[in-house]
């Protein structure tokens, strides 16, 4: 049972929330769906993996096209300049989202959200699939990436249904399929443009996304909205807010956008270095090795349970050491054997996903009700650490070869570990630097920890209180005039009534 429940029955009774009977105002929404304060939610392996095959089929609307360029090129009679500006439109549109529709998680319902977003996103991509004008082509596109935003209101929504011990798991689960996503639409794509018009690949996905539809509507639990007492503007002055007062998400903000930026660069840079010497393998080869990106998608359970074992900081360090290790192989392994090629990108693969869970466990510890929000500011920096990578790595590649490049991500990696390293597990909300609170990395240890200083700082308030009120007391009846003995404080600061006789 997650903790998400418990906190809305309080929002619930603090705000009279209304039992939503239907969907849109016209579709009844199933009685086993709708909010109950007093039937919490399961939160199941099921609706977990749902979570995560939806954010694969959304986030694949944003590289359906990259294999494809070309047929798209010779289809609308565009040239390759024109034409390959289509994948940084598609990117732009859902950076658009990402900033101004995903923080609507912690406004509105996310049930509706959700089967809005996917509507939307299904009946822009029929337009895709059928226009004839590569203007067109491009205004759709870009409104086909603002309204696949879907894995970024998942994320925070799976972190809030699930029950805490399980949490990163939960999350990693969902992550997972967003990668996944990214590798099938490159591989699905590239074979059908090879052997079918490029049509084809979006009325796949218009099928995928309509049979998804019904398959979330009758799965997805019905919430009342987290801060019905905030507005749009206030949602987005929060974010504002949020990036420059929160250590937490500051911190893994810039430890994600090193990390980002040394996996673009190693995964835009592979290419160079596999269709080149010693190598020579052929596009067909390299489009295929990308599906070794598949390991760190199986890894996922494994890694989440990982993640809830221990601190979340503990699981960001462990990731960035062997982030550190597997980039140390690949400079020292390239052109002596494939393996050290294939090994470096299985390890890349699996603790860039561990570091990219834990960081954003630990942010969005900030704040229960302002997960969406963020969520989002967390992944806009994955965004800028992505195009600083690729950029830089291109450039790189080309000036002075593969090592540099590979040295380089090496020094991005060694920057979000300095970042990390600045700041401990433990230390409060709004420490911004040190390591007050110790080091310890079991999660249970640590949280019993922090429920006995609780204890320990509630029992030393109420025996302040204690005092304050024996001394209000004790000034009091000195004031009346009711109690004319002396008193004096003993050791422990309590007041001692001392009476005197003398007895001949």
């Amino acid at each position: 049972m997650s903790d998400f429940p418990s906190n809305q029955k309080h929002q619930a009774a603090g705000s009279a929330v209304k039992e939503r009977r239907k969907d849109f105002g016209i579709i009844p929404v199933p009685d086993w769906l709708r909010y109950d304060p007093d039937r919490p939610f399961h939160f199941g392996m099921f609706l977990n993996i749902l979570f995560g095959v939806t954010s694969t089929f959304s986030v694949a609307n944003l590289y359906w096209c990259q294999p494809i360029l070309i047929e798209l090129s010779n289809d609308f009679n565009v040239d390759y300049d024109k034409i390959s500006k289509l994948p940084t439109l598609i990117q732009a549109g859902y950076a658009t989202g990402l900033l101004f529709i995903s923080p609507l998680g912690d406004l509105v319902r996310r049930r509706q959200l959700l089967l809005t977003l996917m509507i939307v996103a299904m009946s822009l991509t029929i337009g895709l699939s059928v226009t004839t004008s590569y203007p067109a082509f491009q205004i759709l596109s870009y409104l086909v990436g603002a309204a696949s935003v879907t894995p970024q209101v998942l994320i925070p929504l799976a972190a809030d249904l699930a029950p805490p011990s399980r949490r990163a798991t939960a999350m990693s689960i969902v992550f997972s399929g967003l990668m996944f996503g990214i590798l099938i639409a490159r591989v699905l794509s590239g074979l059908i443009g090879e052997f079918a018009s490029w049509r084809i690949t979006y009325y796949m996905s218009i099928g995928i996304q309509a049979f998804l539809v019904p398959v979330l509507f009758f799965n997805v639990p019905d919430y009342p909205p987290k801060n019905q007492n905030l507005s749009y503007g206030k949602i987005l002055w929060t974010m504002a807010k949020f990036s420059v007062t929160e250590p937490v998400l500051i911190q893994g903000c810039l430890c994600n956008m090193g990390s980002a930026a040394a996996f673009s660069s190693f995964w835009v840079t592979l290419t160079f270095l596999l269709g080149g010497a010693p190598y020579h393998y052929s596009t067909l080869i390299i489009g295929l090795f990308g599906l070794i990106g598949m390991v760190g998608v199986a890894m996922a359970p494994l890694v989440g349970r990982f993640i809830d074992f221990l601190v979340p900081w503990h699981a960001s360090l462990v990731a960035c050491l062997a982030l550190l290790v597997f980039q140390i192989v690949q400079i020292v392994g390239n052109g002596l054997n494939i393996a050290a090629v294939i090994i470096a990108t299985v390890g890349l693969d699996v603790f860039r996903q561990m570091l990219e869970t834990s960081l954003a466990f630990s942010i969005f510890s900030i704040d229960p009700h302002a997960r969406a929000r963020l969520n989002a500011i967390y992944i806009l920096t994955l965004f800028v650490g992505q195009v600083m990578g690729s950029s830089a790595g291109t450039k790189v590649f080309l000036a002075y070869g593969w090592r540099a490049t590979a040295a380089m991500t090496l020094g991005f990696t060694a920057w979000a570990l300095l970042i990390l390293l600045l700041r401990g597990p433990h230390a409060g909300r709004y420490t911004w630097f040190g390591f007050e609170g110790g080091l310890e990395s079991n999660k249970k240890l640590a949280e019993e920890r922090k429920r006995q200083i609780g204890e320990i700082k509630n029992s030393e308030g109420r025996e302040k209180q204690e005092q304050e009120q024996a001394q209000g007391d004790i000034e009091k009846q000195d004031k009346e005039g009711g109690d004319t003995t002396p008193h004096t404080e003993s050791a422990s600061g309590k007041s001692i009534h001392r009476s005197e006789t003398a007895e001949e």
